[in-house]
């Protein structure tokens, strides 16, 4: 994807950036980012997503530059670039291969070191203590050596990181050891707690410095592969598109790469194959599979003139269109970009991880000092070496602000690209939290609880004729007219298999009706003053009815005689009744909101079970009625077509656009529903509270692992239990912490809800 735009939304000179930052390895690694962008000149906005590794950057083009922007990156000691979307994928498996090897050399020397000290002496043999050294040695120059590179660049620009505690403990533990080992019995006296004694000789902790370090790789070596998976949503909604496309130049075909389509070739599509950008069908005929897109399983019809979309299926036909849009101008890649900015967004629940982690490695330091100070003074004199050295080196490796910066990315990450397959595009971090907190959902009546036009609900009979015939007769009468109910009139009969005749002879009095022959038969279709003008009685009772049930009611007489009431109102659409009621599961409070008079909207709202209802409502009224509710102490969501529907789209504590696809990208709402289908609402409303469930919970445990870790390694219980936390038990678990809220967070990615249906 194309990582630098000008947006509409954006004013003046002011562009958009997202950049791939690599060298991040924790959640300060990511504030110092952040505030190196921050602080430069010209840039405005800057939010770094530790678990995307990207940085985007909103800034002014003519203050600042993209190298500009890069270069302060790297002054930070990372690594800043303009990322290519088909080489996200590479880069992250190459990260895993390097992992890998380094965590290989890690096991292949540090594992005989931890079995020579984990034997407590039964393997000790002499030299043993050298043989450990040189068999560390690798672990903590190859394996190690980017922890260490890094917590030098963190030192270097007066910083602190995870990198600079691993490395000051694994640092610490193989320092001592190698004095211990060079100077055995230097400063020692007496006998020595612990294993590796031979008499007053130092021990060694040859093997805390090497499975520390491998257990550091370990957790980021699962981390990558969590990371990778939480990303396969968004891969899959880009594998949509084909790699190549057919184009039609110089009247030969040519098979190009994707990126080598542009505007105005014509692309040739075989049975079977993706559509790979968008355009309009110049030839043939075929249907297209668009459930991607709209939801609808159905294939949909395409010849000449008719629109077709990135991603989509070609069916059984062959197509020639003319692009429109390629490369990031297309449907799919619009969505895939507003789900990758979404992800790079920061929550509002994430501010007290973010301040937390600020000054997380400067407050372990000052633990891990008040540990080793402590132990000194009150350990027995023959120990207190050791001990303060083990204790200061666990507080120093069990100390984790991974967890806490992955806590809310990983879940919006795969929470976000969760949605996206599932038809729900969240415009941001912050509407997602919005959208988790709503209680209260106001529809727009026309258009969004209904079809937005009219159509034939209900056909009442004087016994004369049966409602086939009179459907007949008045679609006949009325196939003439330009008028929306006449139209409703002859949708319905072609929808039923009727024969509609032509009228023989047709006459329109405006305000009252039609009068013509059909079939030789005198037919009068209209109002009651029509009836009565022709002298026609017998339909008050029916139109009555009609007229209660909120219905617009049309006469026919025929021959002079009543013969029937249709009556025709804007259709509910078909999945509104199930989706209201899954509303009211989740126990939101529905209004409906609407312009249309108190009848039409009554009968709605008792189809659908929605007990309140505002009718009558202009358009600059309806942001009032959101007010109104707000000032109830409700949060609302509002749901319109993101347009006529603006102002209280944009009051509304959520505003939630329907429409497809297409448009989807241009609408200013937080929440944008993929698919014309109310069914995607709770669905929505669903994810919000099943992503904001797992980030609490990632934050709970992160907080709370580190609040009983910590105390623990210092040897906060030593007096009451006995119990010492060993720096390899220590590492184990800082590794586990960040995996666990990875792991936590991918449970996202088999979200079932029930309004909804995954298309990816």
């Amino acid at each position: 994807m194309n990582a630098v735009e000008t947006s509409p939304s954006l004013s003046g000179a002011l562009e958009r950036m997202d950049l791939a930052v690599s060298g991040m390895t924790c959640a300060a690694c990511a504030r110092r980012v952040e505030r190196t962008l921050s602080e430069l000149e010209g840039v405005q906005e800057c939010s770094v997503n530790f678990a995307t590794r990207k940085a985007s950057v909103v800034f002014d083009a003519k203050t600042t530059s993209v190298n500009a922007l890069t270069e302060a990156v790297a002054s930070a000691g990372y690594q800043a670039e303009v990322p290519k979307s088909e080489g996200a994928s590479e880069a992250d498996s190459a990260e895993e291969k390097g992992l890998r090897r380094r965590l290989a050399v890690a096991v292949l020397f540090g594992l005989p070191v931890v079995v020579l000290a984990m034997s407590h002496g039964a393997l000790d043999f002499p030299g043993s203590n050298w043989v450990q050294l040189l068999l560390t040695l690798p672990v903590i120059a190859y394996s190690g050596a980017p922890i260490f590179k890094a917590a030098w660049a963190a030192l270097r620009h007066r910083s602190a990181d995870m990198n600079v505690l691993v490395a000051l403990g694994t640092g610490t533990a193989f320092l001592y050891s190698v004095v211990a080992t060079g100077w055995p019995t230097l400063g020692a006296s007496g006998e020595h707690a612990g294993h590796g004694d031979h008499g007053a000789a130092l021990p060694v902790y040859f093997e805390a410095a090497a499975a520390v370090i491998g257990f550091v790789l370990l957790g980021r070596f699962l981390e990558s592969r969590a990371r990778t998976r939480a990303g396969d949503a968004i891969r899959r909604l880009q594998a949509l598109a084909p790699a190549n496309a057919t184009v039609l130049r110089d009247g030969v075909e040519r098979e190009v790469s994707l990126s080598q389509v542009r505007v105005g070739d014509e692309v040739v599509v075989r049975p079977g194959q993706s559509i790979p950008v968008d355009g309009s069908v110049v030839d043939g005929a075929s249907s297209v599979d668009e459930s991607m897109l709209t939801g609808e399983s159905l294939p949909v019809g395409k010849t000449a003139g008719a629109e077709v979309f990135a991603g989509t299926m070609n069916g059984t036909g062959r197509l020639v269109f003319r692009a429109a849009k390629v490369g990031t101008d297309t449907a799919l890649q619009q969505i895939v970009q507003v789900v990758e900015r979404a992800q790079g967004t920061k929550a509002p629940i994430a501010r007290l991880a973010d301040v937390v982690s600020g000054v997380f490695t400067p407050v372990v330091l000052l633990i891990a000092i008040a540990t080793f100070a402590a132990w000194f003074v009150l350990a027995p004199e023959e120990t207190r070496l050791t001990m303060a050295v083990l204790n200061t080196v666990a507080v120093l490796v069990i100390a984790c602000p991974c967890a806490l910066g992955l806590a809310t990315p990983a879940a919006l990450m795969v929470g976000m690209g969760r949605g996206a397959q599932l038809g729900v595009l969240v415009k941001s971090a912050a509407s997602l939290e919005g959208a988790s907190h709503i209680d209260t959902v106001v529809l727009d009546k026309t258009g969004t609880l209904t079809q937005g036009r009219p159509a034939v609900v209900r056909i009442i009979t004087s016994g004369a004729m049966t409602e086939q015939d009179v459907l007949a007769l008045t679609a006949g009468a009325e196939s003439g007219s330009e008028h929306p109910l006449a139209r409703a009139v002859v949708a319905e009969a072609v929808a039923r298999g009727l024969k509609v005749g032509k009228p023989e002879s047709f006459t329109a009095t405006p305000g009252h009706g039609v009068e013509a022959m059909v079939d030789g038969r005198r037919v009068f279709v209209g109002s009651r003053r029509m009836m009565e003008r022709h002298g026609v009685s017998g339909s008050a009772e029916a139109e009555q009815a009609l007229t209660s049930d909120g219905q617009t009611p049309v006469l026919v007489a025929v021959d002079g005689t009543w013969v029937g009431a249709i009556g025709i109102a804007d259709a509910e659409r078909e999945e509104a009744a199930s989706a209201m009621q899954a509303l009211r599961n989740m126990g939101m409070h529905v209004v409906m909101l609407t312009g249309d008079h108190e009848g039409p909207a009554s009968r709605v709202a008792r189809k659908l079970g929605i007990d309140r209802v505002f009718a009558g409502v202009l358009p600059e009224g309806k942001a009032h009625v959101v007010r109104t509710l707000q000032a109830e102490g409700r949060k609302v969501a509002m749901v319109g077509d993101g347009i006529n529907d603006a102002p209280a789209l944009a009051q509304a504590d959520l505003g939630v656009a329907m429409g497809t696809g297409t448009d989807v990208a241009r609408d200013a709402a937080g929440v944008a529903l993929l698919r014309s289908d109310l069914r995607g609402l709770p669905a929505a409303l669903g994810l919000a509270r099943s992503t904001m469930g797992v980030i609490r919970q990632n934050l709970f445990w992160a907080f709370l692992y580190n609040a009983l870790g910590i105390p623990v390694a210092a040897g906060l219980l030593y007096g009451m239990t006995g119990w010492l936390l060993s720096p390899m038990l220590a590492s184990l678990a800082m590794s586990l912490s960040s995996v666990s809220v990875l792991l936590n967070s991918l449970r996202l990615r088999s979200l079932r809800l029930p309004a909804a249906q995954s298309v990816a």
